[in-house]
């Protein structure tokens, strides 16, 4: 199953990142894992992410010269900062820096999982994992569709897109961001993939609530 949403692990620690990579693949999340300061700003400046999870130590400095990078840029993605220190000095700056929250290493892995849900959830204008959109009601969590309380059967790339226009619901989302989303990366799609994809889901969700934006993209409607 393709993962709709992508994250960025920044953390120099091999057993802890290869540990940490191994749960959030799993997990259905698809994650980058960068070790550096210099990588995590490359990885930033080239690709989208939903989320980030940052370690502070970093070997060419720390993870608050990345979040002050993307910041400054006017990146909003949310950043989980991942760190052994606990003072709470060092929770202040990181949350003063910009970030969104902060977990003191070591932590639990089903803990990890629930506050990246809710990062991801709370940036989409989401407060909970069913997100209700008119009749519909997509449960982000289970990956299940609802129209008008119907349980509607999708394709795992299906549902990606789907979760992609709902995260956006009633803004424009470009083809190549649809694109990126949902298939994986270095995959080369068939040119009308997308197409055909909006075509089943219009089928399933009936009437229009998918509009087709003529030179810029497909839009989900809000209500």
């Amino acid at each position: 199953m393709n993962p709709a949403t992508r994250l960025l692990l920044i953390e120099d620690d091999p057993q802890l990142g290869r540990a940490l990579l191994k749960s959030l693949n799993d997990s259905v999340y698809a994650t980058s894992w960068a070790r550096s300061v210099e990588d995590g700003d490359l990885y930033l400046q080239t690709q989208r992410f939903d989320a980030i999870l940052l370690d502070l130590g970093l070997p060419d400095g720390s993870g608050l010269d990345v979040l002050k990078h993307m910041r400054r840029r006017n990146d909003l993605t949310p950043v989980l900062i991942l760190t052994a220190r606990d003072a709470v000095e060092d929770r202040v700056r990181g949350l003063d820096g910009g970030a969104d929250d902060y977990l003191v290493k070591p932590f639990a892995i089903p803990e990890l999982l629930s506050r990246v849900r809710a990062l991801v959830r709370r940036s989409s204008g989401f407060a909970s994992s069913l997100w209700r959109l008119g009749e519909l009601t997509l449960d982000v969590d289970a990956r299940v569709l609802r129209v008008a309380d119907t349980a509607v059967d999708l394709s795992p790339r299906e549902f990606q897109l789907l979760y992609l226009l709902a995260r956006n619901a009633g803004r424009v989302v470009s083809r190549a961001s649809l694109e990126e989303g949902v298939f994986d990366l270095g995959e080369e799609p068939e040119s009308n993939a997308i197409e055909v994809h909006i075509h089943h889901l219009r089928r399933k969700l009936g009437g229009q609530r998918i509009r087709t934006v003529r030179g810029l993209g497909y839009l989900l409607e809000a209500e």
